[in-house]
């Protein structure tokens, strides 16, 4: 049996993760055509169909969501073999920021990959807006950052992309009160310059009830009943219902997650372990249902 090829898979996950076969070519530094080429081999190694049509896109077949299940956890063993062998038993301190929004779901694999491959390293965290921390980053007081990336902030790479929800309380119907109660973050807040504009152009009365950069207060106000707010669905809780357009909510611009690097004169090799493991933890949380639109 014919081992799987790595940098097909590296591939497979290039296209699902940036959503179309053009961009995964620019990811993996090949041409379209070369990238066909390796989906067409991966098929024919696996002996079933990868990808089917879906209009004028393409999407992920039922045996290639379990292919790129295997194909992430893949990645993800050999970036850390590599990193293991590459870096040795390194030392050091390595500053690491996020809002609170992402620390809940991202931190714990993150941080327990990064000390299994070099328990001597010390990482600090710290949680605050993506503001503060952009302004952290050029200052160098902190190395690393995963922020939500802004249009028009730049030196972001992105890494994540998810869904921006509306959400309220499972036991209560303050989304139907008008004006609507709202909770959210402060004013430079991406989020919330979505929600406001999203009510706006729909016509709809609000009001700002709760402001907070911390999402667990602001999470604690939806579920008490008392507002409505926007997460994106990786901050998603117990006990909160995700408003549609059949409620009179609109859809959301995506919520894009990047990492931002202090770029120091110096060689800082923990932080490029971390950013890269930063990397390949955010891709394996890739959503459960992939959509390719036409190029």
């Amino acid at each position: 049996m014919h081992p799987l090829d790595i940098d097909q898979l590296r591939t497979l996950v290039a296209i699902a993760d940036s959503g179309s076969f053009t961009r995964a070519a620019e990811w993996v530094h090949k041409t379209q055509s070369a990238v066909s080429m390796q989906m067409k081999r991966l098929e024919e190694r696996v002996g079933r169909e990868v990808f089917s049509k879906a209009g004028r896109g393409t999407r992920l077949t039922d045996d290639g969501e379990r292919l790129l299940d295997y194909a992430r956890r893949i990645m993800r063993l050999q970036t850390e073999c590599l990193a293991t062998f590459e870096a040795g038993d390194l030392a050091g301190r390595v500053r690491l920021g996020l809002p609170d929004d992402y620390a809940d779901r991202y931190l714990p694999e993150i941080l327990g990959r990064f000390a299994r491959a070099h328990p001597r390293a010390e990482v600090t965290v710290m949680c605050e807006p993506t503001d503060m921390l952009a302004e952290r980053i050029a200052a160098g007081e902190i190395d690393l950052a995963i922020v939500t990336e802004a249009r028009q902030r730049g030196g972001i790479e992105t890494v994540r992309t998810e869904a921006l929800l509306w959400v309220t309380s499972s036991r209560h119907a303050v989304h139907e009160d008008t004006p609507i109660p709202l909770a959210l973050g402060r004013p430079a807040c991406v989020w919330r310059r979505a929600a406001t504009e999203a009510l706006e152009r729909g016509g709809r009365a609000s009001r700002i009830l709760f402001v907070s950069w911390n999402s667990t207060a602001v999470g604690a106000a939806v579920l008490a009943g008392l507002a409505v707010s926007v997460l994106p669905e990786s901050a998603l809780r117990p006990g909160m219902r995700i408003l549609s357009p059949q409620d009179g909510f609109a859809a959301l611009p995506s919520c894009r997650i990047g990492l931002m690097r202090h770029r120091s004169p110096e060689p800082t090799p923990l932080a490029d372990i971390l950013a890269g493991q930063i990397r390949q933890s955010l891709n394996n949380l890739g959503p459960g249902s992939l959509g390719f639109a036409a190029e």
